[in-house]
């Protein structure tokens, strides 16, 4: 098992110091699902709920959060993100909606947070929206799917296998 590299000998939390590290082009791709009521999914897909446009408003908050992780995870670093996306698939058979966000920079440290936190933020507005319909949703699933750049190179999550 790697180090952790958050804690100083004292065993007191410290940010790391990236000063150093090689810019490389970084990528992660985090994944998370909803699961709601198939009317509830039903209704966001026709455009029926009355807060409005639910993965549009979604894929917003998960935007900004992924470029203000660093504000909200005490360790992380603030970084020139490149690009963000958020994409949805709907399963309307099933109530679920699994949520994609990848994240791109070039610098010294990796956007794994990043794209977990604008999947996490995705995933919290569809509730928030939905939530006077279907209080029992559950949000669920959140991991890293992929990354790749610096110096541990490629990961993919194993339970991305099947996919």
């Amino acid at each position: 098992m790697t180090d952790l590299t958050h804690f100083d000998a004292d065993g007191k939390a410290i940010m790391v110091d990236v000063g150093d590290k090689d810019t490389t082009r970084r990528i992660a791709v985090a994944r998370g699902e909803v699961t709601m009521q198939r009317e509830t999914l039903a209704r966001i897909l026709d455009r029926r709920v009355e807060k409005g446009d639910v993965f549009g408003v979604a894929r917003l908050a998960g935007i900004m959060a992924a470029k203000k992780t660093s504000e909200l995870i005490p360790l992380c670093h603030p970084l020139a993100i490149s690009s963000v996306t958020v994409e949805f698939s709907p399963d309307p058979a099933t109530g679920r909606v699994e949520i994609e966000a990848t994240v791109k920079v070039n610098g010294p440290t990796g956007v794994e947070m990043e794209a977990l936190t604008a999947v996490s933020v995705a995933a919290l507005t569809i509730y928030d929206m939905c939530k006077a319909a279907d209080k029992a949703m559950i949000i669920g699933r959140i991991r890293l799917a992929e990354k790749s750049g610096g110096r541990s190179g490629h990961f993919l999550n194993p339970t991305e296998g099947a996919r």
